[in-house]
């Protein structure tokens, strides 16, 4: 029972009051009808009248209960959970903890305090952490401005660091991602001899090869030699000139030790690539309306990565109704030589391919991406609702619009960029990340887990996952 929601717990023990009052006064009508039989019908009307009074006041009690206090602890504990683990820093509003007595003005002096002592710690690491960021970026720059194609590749195959130069090379087979296989890119079979041959370690610490990409467009001039400590492998590719690319090195060798689970119900939360998206339409018809953007990006490793991004206009093949237009700002001359919807989704498949999708108000955005048919790939990706996880997290009964969930995760949303398919993306990738250390802390740390607990606000709104129930 003690692991039952509070506001549960709270009915149930109304719910016993109520009924214990009602047996009471059912026994005192029977003892009253043995010793004056002849006033049963009187008994009855009396008994009727005090058992419907007593469940009524006792059903008002616990409305006010459950209002002022049970929906209130919940609502401090997840404004606490908030700044203890989603990095929240504004100050603790106590207002809805009123009639908790001095529990509010406690648990605002406590946030208070681990405030300042974050600040205080922050200051003390800013400026080593400043200097280190601005050695990264220029060696990244530097590096990047090298002619030659450099990746590495950790033991799981994984991308763990590329260049701009590899974008240029092999951003045309596949969006080139961090933590996706190479097999993605590069021929597995080719990939496979090559490797075998550096094992042998009969010549020299490096071989040489050519490997055809894994849509066999072309091929790549490679070579390729251990990574630090034995621990994957790097591959330096030939390019035909230095390319000026828009995004500069990117790395995170933190996937090094990021194993991933065999079955995705058991892979942590933590450990998940996540593509996060939203889509502008038409209207909000989704058996009528059409697509007109598409903005994404790409989470990995608790961290939005800078550069693996996807935007695009979307031509819907028909007009864009005025009271749309003014939602997002996106007009008919805006879409005009825009890729259509099937082929935006394809390269949008392409992008989100082998990552968890997510979405704030899934069914609405993936009703659209699943309506082209045989057009475009399915898009069968696991799915992540942030209005679900914050269900599980602040409570079925609070408002979860994007906009209340940033507001309560101190998320700043670009006011300009708002109901644009990048900024909406953007602020739901933000939500997303406060979200997730909130969720462990509730024991919800697989993505298993998390579809257990969407299901459970399936009131709100439906999962659309496949998982079985656990």
């Amino acid at each position: 029972m003690t692991s039952a929601p509070l506001r549960l717990r709270v009915m149930l023990f109304f719910a016993l009051i109520a009924c214990g009052n009602v047996a009471a006064v059912a026994a005192g009508i029977a003892m009253a009808w043995r010793r004056a039989p002849d006033a049963a019908p009187a008994l009855m009307t009396a008994g009727l009248v005090a058992a419907f009074g007593t469940v009524l006041v006792t059903v008002l009690v616990w409305l006010l209960f459950d209002e002022h206090v049970a929906k209130a602890v919940n609502r401090l504990a997840a404004a606490l959970r908030a700044r203890a683990h989603g990095g929240v820093a504004t100050d603790l509003d106590t207002a809805p903890s009123r009639h908790l007595g001095d529990l509010g003005p406690a648990a605002a002096a406590i946030c208070s305090r681990l405030a300042a002592v974050e600040r205080a710690q922050t200051d003390l690491v800013a400026d080593a952490v400043r200097s280190r960021e601005e050695e990264n970026a220029h060696l990244a720059a530097i590096l990047s401005e090298i002619p030659v194609a450099i990746m590495v590749v950790d033991e799981a195959q994984r991308i763990m660091l590329y260049d701009r130069q590899c974008v240029h090379v092999l951003g045309q087979v596949s969006a080139l991602c961090l933590g996706r296989p190479i097999h993605d890119y590069l021929d597995r079979e080719g990939l496979r001899a090559a490797l075998d041959r550096l094992a042998e370690g009969d010549g020299p610490a490096f071989v040489d090869a050519d490997l055809t990409t894994a849509d066999g467009s072309g091929t790549v001039r490679a070579r390729i030699r251990p990574a630090v400590q034995g621990r994957g492998f790097m591959l330096a590719m030939e390019v035909d000139e230095a390319v000026v690319a828009e995004r500069p090195l990117t790395f995170d060798f933190g996937t090094i030790d990021n194993h991933a689970a065999t079955e995705l119900a058991d892979t942590p939360l933590s450990a998940l690539s996540y593509v996060i998206f939203d889509t502008e339409t038409t209207g909000l018809d989704t058996t009528r309306d059409d697509i007109v953007q598409i903005g994404a990006v790409r989470v990995f490793n608790g961290r939005i990565v800078p550069g693996e991004s996807f935007e695009t206009l979307v031509d819907p093949g028909r007009p864009i109704p005025a009271v749309a237009s003014r939602v997002h700002g996106i007009t008919g001359e805006m879409v005009a030589g825009a890729p259509d919807v099937a082929r935006a989704l394809r390269a949008f498949h392409g992008f989100a391919h082998d990552a968890v999708l997510v979405a704030h108000n899934a069914p609405f955005d993936m009703a659209f991406l699943d309506r082209t048919g045989a057009e475009a790939p399915p898009f069968d990706n696991p799915l992540l609702d942030t209005v679900l996880l914050s269900a599980a997290v602040f409570g079925g009964s609070e408002v979860h619009t994007l906009d209340a969930i940033a507001d309560r995760l101190d998320v700043r949303i670009d006011s300009s960029r708002r109901h644009t398919a990048m900024g909406d993306a953007l602020a739901t990738a933000h939500v997303m990340l406060k979200l997730l250390p909130m969720l462990e802390t509730q024991g919800i740390r697989t993505f298993g887990d998390a579809v257990a607990a969407m299901r459970k606000q399936a009131h709100l709104l439906p999962d659309l996952n496949t998982l079985p129930d656990r």
